[in-house]
């Protein structure tokens, strides 16, 4: 049986939920009011995909392991699509001027497309455009 999911949560730890919300809003997402208060918000990335952005403290109520330093280690890359190669460098390059960081070098294999930035906590983000004719060709 094959497992299906009607919507993902991403979640991660941040810092200081005011400063996180004040980058993700530059760069041109928009939040969950229903599912906001001082200890968390709801990013909404699409209709079926979001990333609740969750102070540490209130982070730590869900696990009993150690939280990572995201500047430090990497633990997981949140992965979007674009819809084109501009839509790539429009998105990354707004995080930048927003605060955020390079995280690795541009990626470009011709049917595929990416770049990525770390976030104020350092949590890695890559955004890709694949063409998937392309791809099949390849």
């Amino acid at each position: 049986m094959a497992v299906t999911a009607e919507k993902i949560f991403v979640n991660l730890p941040v810092k200081d939920l005011k400063k996180s919300v004040e980058f993700f809003t530059k760069i041109g997402f928009e939040f969950n009011a229903q599912y906001t208060d001082e200890n968390s918000t709801c990013m909404v990335i699409n209709d079926n995909i979001f990333a609740m952005l969750l102070v540490e403290d209130f982070f730590k109520t869900f696990t009993k392991k150690d939280i990572s330093d995201a500047t430090k280690s990497t633990e997981a890359i949140v992965a979007l699509t674009a819809k084109s190669r501009q839509e790539v460098d429009e998105l990354v390059n707004r995080a930048f001027e927003a605060g955020g960081k390079p995280s690795n070098d541009p990626m470009d294999h011709g049917f595929m497309y990416g770049r990525s930035f770390q976030d104020p906590d350092g949590h890695l983000w890559e955004v890709f455009y694949m063409d998937e004719n392309a791809a099949q060709q390849s």
